[in-house]
């Protein structure tokens, strides 16, 4: 099949695109580098099967393909507030083009939306009937709601036009090619490990989050989008939940560095709890992660070494 990943030279759009090329698709990667770097594809540029266009989805975009997987946003706090308006533009009229595309093209869809719909959940595990509980005027509502609109879009597209959509909520994920500076808390913590510098806490280190491998994270998205007949919304993330104070320490002692933990303030609307319900996923794409948290680490841990993270330490 033909496919177009938008995004697909992000962290995890270059696995994805890496993974449909390895399965025969032809693939057509589409990013503006705003977050995605040609070193996480380079591998792929000589492939006859793999095609790159440098492309922001907020403009429209004329292609023949017969599927769609829409990763493109910025997805780590840093990179999404350093320009909010793109933020939203991107997953609201990025979204409606590449809806567009999807009803003229009769093209399958699927978005990569978010944990983040659940804002800072009052409900724990997250299944993905809650509605969540977000603040629309926060500093993150511009990737919190934009990624809720996007899903929106999708649904009337579905309802109205009948195109063919898959939504996927996709929870903390982590692997080789992470930004080194994302600001997300395990490159975050690798890094500063690596470099024997202090490692950063945000509050007291109680709240919690679920940290899923991404080959992990490709193979439901795969599963997803070949499952016939199932839109979603599912989450897919691993259930296996760690508290922050925890993960700091088994990164030291992954990495046998001398940092400390220091403590620093919470940020506003930063969830206390994260932990996907997959039950959806177990039954209906027969999915649930099966990478170990200490193998998935220990190759992120290796990845970041090879950058040079950890020189001058």
């Amino acid at each position: 099949m033909r496919v177009l990943v938008t995004g697909g030279a992000g962290f995890i759009g270059s696995h994805l695109c890496e993974r449909l090329v390895s399965d025969g698709h032809e693939v057509l990667c589409v990013d503006n580098f705003f977050t995605g770097s040609k070193q996480n594809i380079l591998p792929l540029l000589g492939n006859p099967r793999f095609e790159l266009i440098r492309h922001d989805i907020t403009e429209p975009i004329l292609l023949e393909v017969d599927q769609i997987y829409h990763l493109a946003c910025p997805a780590s706090p840093v990179h999404y507030q350093y320009n909010p308006v793109k933020t939203i533009k991107t997953s609201v009229m990025g979204t409606i083009n590449m809806l567009g595309l999807a009803k003229r093209v009769r093209a399958r869809i699927l978005l990569a939306s978010t944990s983040e719909v659940y804002g800072d959940p009052q409900v724990h595990p997250q299944p993905e009937t809650y509605w969540g509980n977000v603040n629309p005027i926060g500093i993150r509502s511009c990737y919190d709601e934009g990624k809720r609109v996007a899903e929106t879009l999708m649904m009337d597209y579905h309802r109205q036009n009948g195109v063919d959509i898959r939504i996927v909520r996709i929870f903390n994920t982590f692997g080789p090619r992470m930004a080194e500076h994302d600001g997300r808390v395990v490159s975050n913590f690798i890094v500063q490990a690596l470099k024997g510098e202090d490692i950063t806490v945000y509050g007291d280190g109680s709240q919690t989050r679920s940290f899923c491998y991404v080959s992990d994270l490709v193979e439901g998205l795969v599963r997803t989008m070949s499952c016939e007949g199932f839109t979603g919304p599912v989450n897919l993330g691993n259930p296996g939940e760690t508290t922050i104070l925890e993960f700091a320490r088994r990164i030291i002692a992954l990495t046998g560095s001398q940092s400390q933990i220091v403590f620093r303030p919470l940020p506003s609307d930063d969830p206390k709890q994260r932990q996907p319900d997959i039950t959806l996923a177990r039954t209906t794409l027969g999915w649930e992660p099966i990478v170990p948290l200490e193998t998935g680490l220990t190759k992120t841990v290796d990845y970041f070494s090879g950058l040079g993270a950890g020189s001058g330490s």
